[in-house]
């Protein structure tokens, strides 16, 4: 599989691994401008920014540290756009889902719910 079909695979992934918990799934690859949110859900009351990174191994360390915070910021930025578009007013978090990918039957899934505070 190429980098671009490893990531949707996690993203497909990821979108099952949310429903399964009861999120209702709003929007995926939500854009705003040049900005990106994987995935936007609702837990309960509480909009979740996700996003999503999957990695074929771990051999430059585990995929959810790529989330830096310059990314970070580019996601919260990203979530400011999405609230006032809608008019925004409860909590939020922002959630991070990292995948090691072997094949389509052999993955593991890590979930970092409210893994970081912009600011």
């Amino acid at each position: 599989m190429s980098n671009k079909e490893i990531g949707i695979f996690g993203e497909n992934m990821a979108i099952s691994h949310l429903s399964e918990l009861g999120y209702e799934i709003m929007h995926r690859n939500w854009r705003y401008k040049h900005l990106e949110i994987d995935i936007i859900a609702k837990n309960n009351k509480i909009l979740v920014f996700v996003e999503v990174k999957t990695r074929n191994n771990n051999h430059y360390g585990e995929p959810e540290i790529a989330v830096n915070q310059k990314k970070e910021n580019l996601i919260a930025n990203a979530g400011a756009a999405y609230m006032r578009q809608i008019g925004h007013n409860w909590e939020v978090r922002f959630d991070i889902i990292s995948i090691i990918y072997k094949n389509e039957k052999s993955f593991t899934i890590k979930h970092f719910e409210d893994a970081f505070f912009p600011g």
